[in-house]
């Protein structure tokens, strides 16, 4: 996590100088999005929350997505990262909604995503949606680069 600190600086730097506020809806990456923002010192003045979004559960529970908005939407897909953006931003009320989705390893989803494929979701003033492939089976690994490249998403977007 440590190297993640750096760019959630940046990050928070851009966020307190707009006053602007984020939260958080994440899936595979475990929290570790959050964490990174919330290693930063002053992290109230811009992060309003998060949550864990891991299960079908999670997502009705949490995040209000009841399974007929799921129609013709599977998770782990550019469509599904837009939803739970939007939808993170929508019940926190933040300036951003940031997402991510996916299936960490060693073995791909039982939607046919192999392991190593995650998809971001941004939702604000500036909305973009990316995909990412590792093609690696490495959990922790793959933890790591899909919470690196959602807060580099953030920080590009921050920089427009």
């Amino acid at each position: 996590m440590k190297d993640l600190v750096p760019i959630a600086e940046q990050i928070a730097a851009r966020l307190i100088e707009r006053r602007q506020t984020i939260a958080i809806a994440e899936s595979s990456t475990g929290g570790l999005i959050s964490a990174s923002l919330l290693a930063v010192p002053g992290a109230s003045a811009y992060f309003l929350g998060g949550a864990v979004v891991y299960t079908r559960d999670a997502r009705r529970l949490l995040m209000d997505i009841p399974d007929e908005a799921m129609k013709g939407i599977r998770s782990a897909s550019e469509p599904y990262a837009k939803l739970l953006a939007s939808q993170i931003r929508t019940r926190f009320a933040t300036d951003w909604g940031l997402s991510e989705t996916g299936a960490t390893g060693p073995t791909g989803n039982r939607y046919g995503d192999a392991a190593g494929h995650s998809c971001m979701g941004l939702a604000g003033p500036e909305n973009a949606v990316v995909t990412l492939e590792t093609g690696s089976a490495d959990r922790q690994a793959n933890m790591h680069s899909f919470a690196s490249a959602a807060l580099n998403l953030l920080l590009q977007n921050l920089s427009r």
